[in-house]
């Protein structure tokens, strides 16, 4: 059987696989939300942005694998999964096939006869659009370019050529950088981005900063930057590490929330996300492998905290997922890939809970909410400090050690507020009762040992976004319709 048969029947075979996922482009493009704080598609619908992070997915997993892959990751919720399209130049795929054949002269790529590495980008692509995922291009690592791998010239070729490429493809969303500040070779990334926005009109773009770094600190009136990002990193509390020109207070190095106010203190507001949090089972600070792993728990934390604090969404990621281990591998952090494989990652709690955050948010109207730490009263720090984000009808106080909260229920509308505690490890729904309108005291009750974080809902009592005896968070999609003035 020749290549080119053997990929049309496999091409036939994955067409006839029944996707339950559903297309969220059928709901047009994906654009920026009126109040520029939240992506939306075309019709109106809110796009939640829940991510994975597959950072070497094109270069270390084989056809089965992707097609197993992108499944989980269906099946867990995740909308985006963001990659890295090349990590050397040239960079090697799993199938021996390299990126650059002739340099960034792509114009006999394509090869007769042979599976190349773009072929099986083409197919990670497909598979995710199958499965109703978009792929987050980094196209470039931000080292390569900080190393001189990428001119100005060379930039608008390899742009033009991933534009043309992928243009037509629905489920593309673009990301310049790749863990680099935006002050190393902007005219590369500039040349980039606008290349490729020139040719390609139907898809978002974003950069992907150094850790502890906002986009905005650099690109804030970029016209090719449609939304930001920040790297909120991989730090504990305390863990400077020596840097000599450190962008954040010390000591703040696990406060993720600060990231959106001072990525909003950039003009014009765009939305924004963290876009690479703190990875569960990686090694706290990354690069001793004898320091405690970030947990469940952790990860957990920073959706909450990141979302809750006004983002349009968030990017988990693991250690042994993203960088695709397994046996005969090496790793750049922690375990090899014989300690934990990333298939053996995809059965962490961490991976199989970020799509309560995603449900909670899409249960409720969405694109009034704003922030609100005016509803906390005598609120903590570090580890015990409460957040809080509200609509006009409902609010959501995130609580990572089940403290004492003293929450001021008159900020939402409502005579009388029925209120729940939703666990964030499972999702699970907890009627607590009916409540006057006013400031009242929360004393939760843990169920068991350990971390039990959660989010305390209250909603006006006229509202039915949730019912009573609802004993699970699911995806509503009340936030999708139109909001009755009258009601």
């Amino acid at each position: 059987m020749t290549m080119k048969k053997f990929l049309t029947i496999l091409s036939l075979l994955l067409l006839t696989v029944s996707v339950q996922a559903g297309k969220p482009w059928e709901n047009g493009r994906l654009k920026v939300s009126d109040n520029q704080r939240y992506l939306q598609f075309e019709n109106g619908q809110p796009f939640f942005w829940q991510g994975e992070t597959g950072w070497l997915l094109p270069e270390r997993l084989n056809r089965a694998e992707a097609e197993w892959y992108l499944q989980r990751c269906r099946e867990e919720g995740y909308n985006v999964v963001q990659i890295q399209v090349i990590d050397g130049v040239p960079a090697y795929n799993i199938y021996g096939q390299m990126s650059n054949i002739d340099g960034w002269n792509f114009a006999g790529i394509d090869r007769k006869g042979v599976y190349g590495y773009w072929n099986h980008l083409d197919f990670i692509i497909d598979l995710a659009q199958q499965n109703g995922i978009y792929i987050g291009m980094v196209c470039i690592w931000g080292g390569l370019v900080k190393d001189g791998k990428l001119s100005v010239e060379d930039a608008k070729k390899y742009g033009t050529f991933l534009a043309k490429r992928y243009k037509d493809k629905p489920n593309i969303i673009w990301f310049m950088g790749g863990d680099i500040q935006g002050d190393i070779k902007p005219e590369v990334w500039e040349a980039l981005a606008t290349t490729i926005k020139s040719i390609d009109k139907n898809h978002l773009m974003t950069y992907h900063p150094r850790g502890r770094y906002t986009s905005a600190k650099w690109w804030s009136k970029a016209p090719w930057m449609d939304f930001h990002t920040f790297q909120s990193g991989h730090r504990k509390y305390g863990q400077r590490m020596g840097n000599a020109d450190y962008p954040i207070p010390d000591n703040t190095e696990e406060d993720n929330w600060m990231y959106v106010d001072s990525t909003w203190a950039y003009k014009p507001i765009k939305p924004v996300l963290d876009a690479e949090p703190s990875y569960e089972d990686i090694p706290m600070g990354l690069h001793d492998k004898n320091e405690a792993r970030w947990q469940a728990w952790d990860v957990r934390r920073y959706a909450y905290w990141s979302v809750f604090a006004g983002s349009c969404g968030h990017t988990y990621g693991h250690n042994a997922i993203m960088q695709m281990l397994k046996p005969g591998y090496p790793t750049s952090y922690g375990d090899a890939g014989d300690v934990k494989t990333w298939y053996q990652g995809l059965n962490d709690p961490g991976f199989r809970q970020m799509k309560y955050l995603k449900q909670l948010m899409l249960s409720l109207p969405y694109f009034e909410r704003i922030p609100d730490q005016s509803i906390i009263q005598e609120n903590g720090t570090k580890y015990d400090r409460l957040i809080a984000t509200r609509g006009q009808d409902y609010l959501l106080v995130y609580n990572y050690t089940s403290r004492v909260m003293k929450v001021d229920l008159t900020k939402i509308s409502g005579d009388k507020k029925n209120v729940w505690w939703m666990d964030a490890s499972t999702g699970t729904l907890r009627y607590l009762g009916e409540y006057d309108s006013k400031v009242l005291t929360f004393r939760m009750h843990k169920q068991r040992q350990g971390i039990e974080d959660g989010v305390l809902i209250a909603i006006d009592n006229t509202k039915n976004y949730l019912q009573k005896d609802q004993i699970q968070i699911s995806d509503m999609t009340l936030s999708g319709k139109a909001r009755d003035l009258n009601e």
